[in-house]
């Protein structure tokens, strides 16, 4: 039996290279027929380009959506009024001041509603509904790539401010040894970092640092080891003050959790030794689903208080 239109969300995951789309089933919390769809999308090309592209992608679904669609995208975004607020941030620049609700109400297959929420929180929301933090009340969730993206959750809301919380409930506005933490955790700082221990200006990217320092390689290791230690020194005050019980690491990095794991485990117990072990450190259950999860939770509590 096909389960009911109103339990079914449209999704899509929108990144710098490419969209993922899917129905989401709202009761089983699962991708209906276990199935979603992606297609390649530049983020440096024209705002008709990258509308186009979503707009396929969407158009790969089956029918079976209720006509509610939300779209999980990084920021800098007025996630309110569907506008893009990018500026010089590497992509999507040419989305600033685009009115996408609307470019994607009138495009979209049954478009009834659009709306949009942080990739991260997404992210973040799909692992507590359904992941590595179900069941958690209490949580924290970052994802390790082009950036550090964060997410800050008490009982299902996204928490932005109060103790322990940087400023927006984003960890990349975090600093260490001086500078944003992202200069020291991320994919362009973890390559600067081991081509200038190695004194190349060609370095290899993070999956070949991981392969090697899996191979062996001393200054390969200790590059990620110095890495992720520092995420948990700078993440450890932060965590100390907002008490979570679990701590999610997602994104493309976190696929080295090997290399991972214990450093930043180290550095968050350096950070505040008192803490030390109160806040399980898991890696992401649902690394390629959770995003498109969570955005149809945001669906749910969006219809939850339009019914209120």
């Amino acid at each position: 039996m096909s389960p009911d239109p109103a339990a079914v969300v449209s999704v899509m995951d929108v990144g710098g290279t490419h969209v993922t789309a899917a129905h989401v089933d709202v009761g089983t919390r699962t991708l209906h027929r276990g199935r979603s769809f992606r297609e390649p999308l530049d983020g440096d090309g024209s705002a008709d380009a990258v509308v186009a592209a979503l707009v396929r992608c969407a158009a790969r679904l089956p029918e079976g959506g209720s006509g509610r669609w939300v779209l999980a995208v990084p920021g800098p975004f007025d996630y309110e009024h569907g506008i893009g607020r990018y500026e010089g941030v590497g992509k999507f620049d040419a989305l600033r001041g685009v009115d996408l609700r609307a470019a994607l109400t009138a495009r979209l297959p049954g478009a009834a509603d659009v709306a949009f929420c942080n990739d991260a929180d997404a992210f973040v929301l799909g692992e507590w509904w359904a992941g590595a933090a179900r069941g958690h009340r209490s949580v924290v969730g970052i994802t390790l790539g082009t950036g550090v993206g964060s997410c800050f959750l008490r009982d299902g809301r996204v928490v932005r401010e109060g103790p322990g919380i940087p400023s927006e409930g984003r960890a990349h506005l975090l600093r260490y040894a001086g500078q944003p933490l992202e200069e020291t955790v991320s994919r362009r700082a973890l390559r600067r970092a081991y081509g200038q221990a190695a004194g190349t200006l060609s370095p290899p990217d993070v999956r070949e640092i991981a392969l090697r320092a899996r191979e062996g390689e001393r200054l390969a290791a200790d590059v990620l080891f110095r890495a992720f230690r520092a995420l948990g020194l700078a993440l450890g005050p932060a965590l100390a003050a907002f008490d979570p019980s679990v701590l999610v690491v997602g994104g493309s990095i976190a696929s080295s959790w090997d290399l991972v794991a214990e450093p930043l485990r180290e550095g968050l117990a350096d950070a505040v030794p008192e803490r030390a072990g109160r806040t399980d450190l898991v890696r992401a259950q649902l690394p390629e689903t959770a995003a498109l999860l969570g955005a149809a939770y945001v669906a749910t509590t969006r219809q939850a208080a339009d019914l209120r």
